[in-house]
């Protein structure tokens, strides 16, 4: 029953190329029929226009490269002769030929600037748009892949992928393929201009100095993923313990986790070190096969000019003509090292866009729509593993505006079944419906509209007080904001503060206490106004006075709504229409409180357990009162 709600295969991004980005692994060609979508968009003519125009002027470019040697001929020809009389006419011929080698070097560097900056919008386009296809892939993976993942290391392999990709558009487009039609007119200035022995020999130099730049690179390349490995590790290390910096503090494990970066950081200077060291050998080796192959074909060119057949400004533009190669050659044995290296970067982005979500909407899946917010479980069976089940044919109903608590030890599944209401999991078995619908054949973006959630960790964006508050419903006005603080008892609190809503609460909220950030998140889910409200052990964390204070606005925010609580203290469901007991996923009892404290079941016992611990608290804080013990006891 359930595998045919998941057999939908709804698109993980909004533009085309996210599917073909599987392929990108294996060369790039492949990798360039991923990104062609990025750089020819069908709804941007204009962009298309700029490929085209960026195309043309560097094919014109690389032409005017390739004259600009002729001029520096003339130029050498037209002085050799100058002697004697002749000297004053023949001195205006080489004048003419320098300031139109000076122009065409000024040509050349134009065009080579305009290509640049006629694709600049292009590549800025592309890297933005797959930067943001990856950005909503990820909102689109299941809690399973978040859960695994780490914050730090994903953000390192996003920012190199997104970087990489910019690079690979500019190089290969205006690099590769420009050195590539520069080799191909030289070779065929060559043989015009000389004889097929000179093509042949710089053909034959070109091959062997492509096939070692490749063959290092190629072999460079494993240095360079242990170099991201390694980076990757030591930015989850250092953000890992950033995040958690009350609790280094706490057992004062400073010098621990400095030492555990510096173990990171040791091993990527390893791995720098031999990308390096292999680095300066393939420069060598390139500068030392193009010299060989220089020093041929000027010895063969030498010997045409002592023989006659050419004159000396042939020489020299042979000269001109081969260095002028070698720039584009030598960069292109840079860029093609540098594309090896953005594949390697591309690579592990590519593999999260391959992460195929584990909750997608059905292909016919319409919007929610919520009559009176009646929840209904029927039959629910939940496993994370296929040997580990965690809820076993759980049903019950909430109905509409009534509130239904879940109570238990830890473990028992309380938590599994918000989860699973959210679908952030889909059901093993049975189903969960919400007026009649079943959850898995309506959108998911209307099924959490009408769903409002107060967890028990509230984790607050580092911006202010407004900015979390407003996050419930994005473009809500100032007054709607207030109104929902007044209502979550928070408001009088915030204008008491220097910057009143303009206060940051800092990573995760840790500006707050408990107490505060709960109150932002019930302001926050008064502010979305959902017919439906999940309380995941909203106060379980908080001390028996806060407690109280935040019970009385839950209890605001749930009249009316169709209420999910699952609670770890009994005392703040009491007022339940209905107590759920769950242990090791099955319902063990239920009814109203009063009714499960007259069976003296597993509910009553739990009671009696927590009135016991809440009496300890009590005789302890009134010894504390009285001095009798100290105050941190």
């Amino acid at each position: 029953m359930a595998n045919a709600h998941n057999a939908s295969t709804a698109p993980v991004s909004d533009a085309a190329a996210s599917a073909s980005m599987t392929a990108t692994r294996g060369g790039i060609g492949r990798t360039m029929r991923a990104i062609l979508p990025y750089m020819w968009p069908k709804s941007r003519m204009d962009l298309r226009a700029r490929v085209v125009i960026a195309l043309v002027v560097m094919v014109v470019g690389r032409v005017i490269t390739v004259i600009v040697p002729f001029f520096y001929k003339m130029a050498v020809d037209g002085l050799t002769p100058a002697v004697g009389a002749e000297a004053a006419a023949i001195v205006a011929v080489p004048v003419l030929a320098i300031v139109a080698y000076g122009g065409a070097r000024i040509m050349m560097a134009l065009f080579q600037q305009l290509q640049n900056a006629v694709f600049v919008p292009v590549s800025q386009h592309a890297q933005r748009s797959i930067a943001v296809t990856t950005f909503r892939h990820l909102h689109k993976l299941s809690l399973r892949f978040h859960l695994d993942r780490r914050t730090g290391g994903l953000n390192r392999l996003i920012d190199r992928g997104t970087e990489a990709i910019g690079f690979f558009l500019r190089f290969t487009l205006f690099n590769i393929v420009p050195a590539l039609i520069e080799l191909a007119l030289v070779c065929v200035v060559l043989t015009l201009a000389f004889d097929w022995r000179f093509a042949a020999i710089t053909g034959v130099t070109i091959i062997f100095y492509i096939w070692f730049t490749f063959g290092i690179t190629e072999w460079r390349t494993k240095f360079r993923r242990q170099m991201n490995d390694t980076d990757t590790e030591s930015s989850t290390k250092a953000v890992d313990s950033l995040i958690n910096y009350e609790t280094v503090k706490y057992f004062g494990n400073e010098e621990h986790e400095a030492k555990r970066f510096d173990r990171s950081m040791a091993a990527y200077e390893r791995a720098a070190i031999q990308a390096m060291t292999s680095l300066y050998f393939l420069n060598f080796g390139q500068a030392v096969v193009f010299a060989i192959g220089l020093t041929a074909l000027m010895t063969l060119a030498g010997m045409e000019v002592a023989n006659g057949t050419k004159t000396l400004g042939d020489f020299v533009m042979l000269n001109a003509l081969l260095i002028q190669l070698y720039v584009p050659l030598n960069l292109l044995g840079f860029v093609y090292h540098q594309i090896r290296e953005s594949l390697v970067d591309m690579e592990r982005m590519f593999d999260v866009l391959e992460q195929e979500p584990e909750i997608e909407d059905a292909s016919d899946a319409k919007a929610l729509d919520v009559r009176g917010g009646e929840i209904k479980f029927e039959d629910v069976c939940f496993h994370y593993d296929a040997d580990r089940s965690i809820i076993h044919n759980i049903s019950f109903e909430i109905p509409a505006g009534k509130t239904v608590a879940v109570v238990g030890p830890t473990g028992a599944g309380k938590s599994t079944l918000s989860r699973i209401l959210y679908r952030f999991y889909e059901v093993s078995e049975g189903r969960v419906t919400i007026d009649g619908q079943d959850i898995r054949d309506v959108t998911q973006g209307s099924l959490r509209d009408v769903i409002g959630m107060v967890p028990q960790d509230t984790v607050l964006f580092n911006d202010t007080i407004r900015y979390n508050i407003g996050y419930g419903r994005p473009g809500a006005s100032q007054d709607e904001i207030e109104h929902a603080a007044r209502q979550a008892q928070i408001h009088d609190f915030v204008v008491g503060l220097p910057k009143g809503y303009d206060t940051r609460v800092g990573e995760r909220g840790l500006k707050l206490s408990g107490g505060e950030k709960q109150r932002v998140a019930i302001a926050r889910t008064l502010l979305k106004d959902p017919p439906i409200l999940v309380l995941d052990e909203a106060t379980s964390a908080l001390d028996s006075h806060t407690e109280k204070e935040i019970q009385t606005a839950l209890n605001a925010v749930s009249r009316g709504r169709s209420t999910l609580i699952v609670a770890h203290r009994l005392s703040t469901v009491i007022n339940a229409d209905e107590i759920i007991v769950l242990d090791g996923g099955h319902i063990i009892e239920r009814g109203r409180h009063d009714a499960l404290l007259a069976k003296a079941g597993r509910y009553a016992s739990m009671w009696q357990r927590q009135l016991e611990v809440e009496e300890v608290a009590e005789k302890l804080e009134a010894l504390r009162d009285t001095g009798d013990v100290p105050a941190d006891a």
